[in-house]
């Protein structure tokens, strides 16, 4: 299993890697969100309240992932600090 964390602006990052899953987690002042992407790359990318809750909406694009996961926390998706393991999640 792999992990690393970052923060920015209030906003924390943790990415983790299991035998299923590579998951982005966000936390900013107890608001979570979580983008999930299978570990064999598929682009499928699924949004989550956390990073072990259900999915909320599927997106082929990272941006859009980010985007939707922002707008969980409150903020803007440049708000978002993204681990450099996380980069190419969606491609």
């Amino acid at each position: 299993m792999s992990e690393s964390e970052t923060s920015a602006d209030g906003v924390t990052a943790r990415y983790t890697e299991t035998e299923e899953e590579r998951v982005l987690a966000f936390d900013r002042d107890g608001r979570t969100a979580a983008v999930a992407q299978n570990v064999d790359g598929y682009a499928v990318l699924k949004v989550r309240a956390t990073a072990d809750g259900d999915e909320l909406e599927r997106y082929y694009g990272f941006e859009m992932a980010l985007d939707h996961a922002a707008e969980l926390l409150g903020v803007t998706p440049h708000d978002l600090p993204v681990p450099d393991d996380a980069a190419d999640m969606g491609m």
